[in-house]
C-alpha cells in the first residue's frame, strides 16, 4: 500500500524547501537524514510529507519514550491506512549490576518488563516482515535487549 497523508494542511514557510532538499538527498542515496527545528515548527508534518514523497519504510528515532509515543500517535493520524508502529525499550525499570568499592557492596541486576510494550515491539517486527508501508517510531533505548536472551 502507498503512503498517503490524511491532512487538511499543506506545507508552508520553510517546509516545502526542506521537504524538497531532504527528498533529493534521500533519492541521491543518503539513507540517514537529520532534521532540526524549534518546537512547533512543523517537523512532524515535514517528515510525513517526506515519507509520502519517497514511499519507503521509515525509522524515526526519538530521544525518549514520551516523545516516541507522541510522534507515533501523530503519524497514525497522518497515515491511518499504513502500519505505524511503536518500538521502544520494554523496560519500565532497569538497574545494571554494580559494585560499590567503598562499602564492598555488590548490587545485582534488576529490571521490570512492560508486557504491553513487548507486544508492541513484536507488532513492529511483524509489520516489517509482512508489509512495505511501515513507519517505525522508536526511542534510542530500543536497542536494549535485542541480543541473545541468555545474555
Amino acid at each position: 500500500m502507498e503512503f498517503k497523508i490524511h491532512s487538511d494542511y499543506k506545507p508552508t514557510g520553510d517546509q516545502p524547501q526542506t521537504i524538497d532538499k531532504l527528498v533529493q538527498s534521500i533519492n541521491s542515496g543518503n539513507r540517514e537524514q537529520t532534521m532540526l527545528g524549534v518546537t512547533g515548527s512543523g517537523k512532524t508534518f515535514t517528515m510525513a510529507n517526506i515519507i509520502e514523497r519517497v514511499q519507503r519504510p521509515t525509522l524515526i528515532l526519538a530521544h525518549n519514550k514520551t516523545l516516541a509515543a507522541q510522534l507515533c500517535s501523530e503519524f497514525k493520524e497522518f497515515f491511518p491506512d499504513n502500519a505505524v508502529e511503536y518500538f521502544v525499550s520494554y523496560y519500565d525499570y532497569y538497574q545494571p549490576e554494580a559494585y560499590v568499592a567503598q562499602t564492598d557492596t555488590y548490587i545485582e541486576k534488576d529490571s521490570s518488563i512492560n508486557d504491553e510494550i513487548d507486544k508492541l515491539r513484536h507488532s513492529a517486527t511483524l509489520a516489517l516482515s509482512e508489509r512495505r508501508d511501515v513507519i517505525i517510531v522508536a526511542s534510542v533505548s530500543c536497542i536494549y535487549s535485542l541480543g541473545d536472551p541468555i545474555d
